[in-house]
């Protein structure tokens, strides 16, 4: 082997390795989660909307994969948890106030469209942000948990003292307000995370699961029944029933005339008749058959 030529081949070229696994560019899954709906992969375009695990879709495509499951190939596999528009959260997002930019190379795809509202941080997948599930308004995860932190332990009480003198209820005291809309909502239950990592997502499924477990069973929709029980309606029920009747006694007095007509009939035919036809007819008493009647008709007469 080698040196023919004068060339010496050494170890690369006579052994090859195992090509290694090619892996996908993290920034470009970054990007296609933050600014692409996971489902069409087409670009995110208000109503956006979310489910339970925290996943980005166009509204337009969740109904269309409701209307029809085969609309998407991979569809049952992305968001095959989703049983119809109560799954589904509309989330109310604050666009992006930076001016676009006016270079050519530069396009809209990589700007991002939405912010926090309270840090003004743009939603690039750079940190987290979260989504209450009570109203839809998302933040970034740090700006809630500034915002939450930053209230004096005064003011959560004179919070507290409100919220129990509006209602009796003992667990509205333990609620916040959201930051943007004013609506409650639990720190604990009520803020979801926004495009999880892989683990995150599990987790995030697994209390999804336990909360459908706890759902009350439909049951399937019985026949209302009639509740007409007034005297009157007892009182009108006879006239409904005799008129029903009626038409039945003028069919059976209509048959019993047929009858007897057609009997009249018969009899009138048969008084014509002379003995020798009426003898094959018989009269009704069984009689010894003979070579000419055996096998006819005449048998059952």
């Amino acid at each position: 082997m080698g040196n023919d030529g004068g060339s010496i081949p050494d170890r690369r070229d006579l052994v090859r390795n195992k090509p290694k696994a090619e892996q996908a560019d993290k920034a470009n899954q970054t990007r296609a989660r933050w600014f692409f709906c996971a489902l069409s992969k087409r670009k995110l375009q208000e109503p956006i909307v979310t489910c339970a695990l925290g996943k980005l879709y166009n509204k337009d495509s969740i109904i269309e994969y409701l209307l029809d499951k085969a609309a998407y190939g991979d569809g049952e596999r992305i968001c095959g948890h989703i049983r119809s528009l109560k799954d589904v959260k509309t989330l109310t997002l604050s666009p992006n106030p930076a001016p676009q930019s006016s270079e050519p190379s530069s396009s809209d795809t990589e700007r991002p469209q939405f912010v926090c509202p309270l840090t003004l941080k743009e939603m690039n997948g750079a940190q987290p942000f979260v989504y209450l599930s009570t109203c839809g308004c998302v933040f970034s995860q740090a700006g809630l948990k500034t915002v939450s932190a930053s209230s004096t332990p005064k003011d959560r009480e004179n919070d507290k003292g409100k919220a129990k003198a509006a209602t009796t209820d003992p667990s509205d005291a333990e609620l916040e307000l959201c930051p943007q809309c004013g609506k409650k909502y639990s720190q604990t239950e009520d803020v979801v995370l926004l495009n999880p990592s892989q683990d995150e997502e599990d987790a995030m499924r697994e209390v999804m699961e336990r909360k459908r477990l706890l759902e009350p069973v439909k049951k399937p929709k019985s026949s209302k029944k009639r509740k007409n029980d007034s005297p009157a309606d007892d009182a009108a029920y006879p006239v409904k029933k005799q008129a029903a009747v009626r038409p039945s006694a003028k069919i059976s007095a209509a048959s019993q005339a047929v009858v007897s007509g057609l009997a009249m009939e018969e009899a009138k035919r048969k008084s014509e008749m002379s003995d020798a036809v009426k003898s094959l007819y018989g009269n009704g008493t069984k009689r010894k058959e003979t070579f000419m009647t055996m096998n006819t008709f005449t048998r059952y007469a």
